[in-house]
């Protein structure tokens, strides 16, 4: 699964590696974001990337209440296509979840160590989502997302058996685009990320503990 991550970058980078014209949210440098938190993500809104907050937790739209979003957190990229709570938003409404590092924990004679799995070039990358819109009865919009996930490469494996999805720089265009509706297409862009052009290392335990959100939390250890 993946149930942290790392958005530690400036709102210039931020805005200048997706080509946004702006953001309309007030963008801070996040050192450990937890599911039910509200996250940057970006759509494609006729053909123009947009960035905006959504609840990590998916809420499809025709749940009856708010709290599955509690177990909604990761969508397995082996079923996603027939998943009920998925298969539409596969083909409608794909996002990216931008990211500069996530976190997993790892089995050791010792104990839980956490991990923090980043790019060895440190750049931000794109993490697969799903997002969709749920209407509470009292008329509540919420907007929510999920991550992808798919098997580990190599890297990963010996830290965790799941790993999320990150779409590579020249398929993201074709991730986020809604004209695409090629369910086999799609579905081939679901793959580990190459392990060579990533990098893994110890974090403190305090990133155990969502509270716990400030530069200590990436310290190498």
């Amino acid at each position: 699964m993946c149930g942290r991550f790392t958005l530690t970058v400036s709102q210039d980078e931020f805005i200048e590696r997706y080509g946004l014209n702006k953001v309309t949210f007030e963008f801070q440098p996040r050192y450990n974001i937890a599911p039910s938190q509200m996250i940057p993500v970006i759509i494609s809104d006729s053909g123009e990337k947009r960035a905006g907050l959504l609840k990590w937790g998916f809420v499809p739209n025709w749940a009856k209440d708010e709290s599955i979003s509690y177990k909604m957190i990761n969508a397995r990229s082996e079923t996603v296509r027939e998943k009920s709570a998925f298969k539409t938003a596969f083909l409608r409404k794909r996002c990216i979840i931008p990211a500069d590092g996530f976190y997993e924990w790892k089995t050791t004679p010792n104990g839980k160590q956490p991990m923090r799995i980043v790019l060895k070039n440190k750049g931000l990358f794109s993490m697969a989502g799903l997002f969709d819109t749920w209407i509470s009865p009292d008329g509540r919009k919420v907007h929510s997302c999920t991550i992808i996930t798919t098997k580990p490469n190599k890297l990963m494996e010996s830290i965790h058996d799941r790993m999320p999805v990150i779409l590579r720089p020249e398929d993201e265009e074709i991730w986020l685009d809604r004209n695409n509706q090629d369910p086999e297409l799609l579905q081939g862009l679901l793959q580990p990320y190459p392990e060579d052009k990533m990098f893994a290392y110890p974090v403190s335990p305090i990133v155990g503990n969502p509270r716990n959100d400030e530069p200590e939390c990436i310290q190498p250890i």
